[in-house]
């Protein structure tokens, strides 16, 4: 077999490797696609495959209403004042979560409780989902999510 021959059959087996890689990555992640809700109702969110990674927004509230105003509630923690006039219902809290393995997605999650961003972990377990907030990676919270769809 010639050097020529190796180097094809090499680049031939990478790349289908790769493409096997990304076909289980973005049928994992269509997998995920559809409406989840977090296991103590609090909070409802869409969750969808953009490109191979995760996005996330809030479509639904518990209480949807503040209690403060009696107008639906808005993100008023933000750090940034020209943001918390802002609906939650709306509003994209799952953030450049890209796939990390099986299953498995890494980027951030905003907190409107807080005001806060939190580096993410996602994780697809078929009825539910795990998303684990940490701060420093030392501090983690995980909230349990249910499919609702």
């Amino acid at each position: 077999m010639s050097i020529k021959t190796l180097v094809n059959a090499a680049g031939a087996a990478a790349m289908a490797v790769f493409l096997a890689t990304a076909a289980h990555s973005a049928a994992t992640a269509a997998e995920v696609d559809g409406v989840w809700a977090m296991s103590n109702g609090k909070v409802t969110v869409a969750v969808n495959d953009c490109g191979g990674n995760l996005c996330g927004k809030i479509i639904g509230l518990k209480e949807p209403i503040s209690k403060i105003d009696g107008k639906p509630k808005v993100d008023r923690e933000n750090p940034d004042p020209s943001l918390r006039k802002r609906p939650l219902i709306g509003l994209t809290i799952l953030l450049g979560m890209k796939p990390a393995g099986e299953g498995t997605w890494k980027g951030a999650i905003y907190n409107p409780d807080d005001g806060k961003t939190y580096s993410a972990t996602v994780k697809y377990e078929g009825s539910s989902m795990k998303v684990k907030g940490c701060v420093a990676g030392v501090f983690c919270k995980t909230n349990k999510f249910v499919r609702a769809d």
